[in-house]
């Protein structure tokens, strides 16, 4: 196998939750993800030439060991020693630090990857143990589907499939440091805690309105404070019909959660014309777990 076409999908946070923060730093979280098919298309292409070569559409992401894609790439082939070369592709269309995981996925993607086009062997299993040295989410992204995200985030209990809907995602032109949106949020005396349970009983009665009216993100606080138009677009949302809307992860973008594809994209049009935003797509859930 000389080359390997992949999709890199997004995630969204149904509910985040943090409980604490441990002794090194990291913080102790509580999370429902779902995949969304919003996707980085990847390419890998074997080569002769030993070494990494990576490439991207957008001119200001890192195509070096600072690119979790190449970091990805080098934790295989240096483990296995492998002598041949790969050149990779990324083709993004994630927004880019947004709290949808794009770099996670497109790290997942390339661990999938590597480890398919030279034979390697690896379980998931074992491709998930060598991801969370990557980064918290990227086990996630390896897994994909609706799941139960604890510990930093790889303690993963897959759970049902979210029902189908239409997924309204919206990125507003500012950026947000996760590091910081933590550091502010430990500051707190007290936080209210999103219904995770809530969520996970509508999965399992498969009742979209339910999981919708229990989602929840702790870290809203912290980055609607410092960024007001988060809620004017989960506003605008609501308003057109959205079950229920909320921000992913750290933000700062924004999901609506609607039954209706109509109202959706009229949401996105809205959005647009009131200037929120520039960046907004109607997607759907997206449950087939990788095997």
């Amino acid at each position: 196998m000389d080359k390997l076409d992949l999709k890199a999908l997004g995630k969204i946070n149904l509910g985040l939750d943090v409980l604490g923060k441990k002794e090194n730093g990291y913080h102790d979280v509580r999370m429902v993800m779902q995949t969304v098919y919003l996707y980085d298309q990847i390419r890998i292409e074997k080569r002769k030439e030993p070494g990494i070569s990576l490439s991207t559409n957008l001119f200001y992401l890192p195509v070096n060991e600072n690119n979790l894609a190449y970091r990805a790439a080098s934790l295989l082939m240096e483990e296995f020693h492998i002598k041949e070369g790969v050149k990779i592709t990324l083709d993004k269309h994630i927004p880019v630090a947004a709290g949808m995981a794009g770099g996670s996925s497109n790290a997942a993607a390339v661990l999938f990857g590597i480890n398919r086009m030279f034979s390697l062997g690896l379980s998931q299993k074992d491709l998930m143990e060598r991801a969370v040295s990557l980064g918290a989410d990227v086990p996630y992204c390896i897994m994909r589907g609706t799941v139960l995200a604890e510990g930093i985030g790889e303690i993963l209990t897959p759970l049902p499939n979210m029902p189908k809907c239409h997924v309204l995602l919206s990125k507003p032109p500012i950026s947000v440091s996760t590091k910081l949106v933590y550091e502010k949020l430990d500051s707190y005396d007290s936080i209210e805690h999103p219904d995770i349970d809530g969520i996970i009983k509508g999965l399992k009665d498969g009742d979209i309105k339910k999981v919708a009216s229990s989602m929840g993100n702790v870290l809203e606080n912290v980055t609607i404070e410092e960024h007001p138009v988060i809620e004017e677009i989960k506003n605008v949302m609501r308003k057109e019909g959205a079950l229920n809307a909320m921000m992913s992860g750290s933000g700062p973008t924004v999901f609506g959660l609607f039954e209706d594809k109509k109202r959706a994209k009229k949401a996105a049009a809205r959005i647009k014309e009131l200037q929120l935003a520039k960046q907004a797509y109607v997607t759907g859930v997206h449950n087939a777990r990788r095997k």
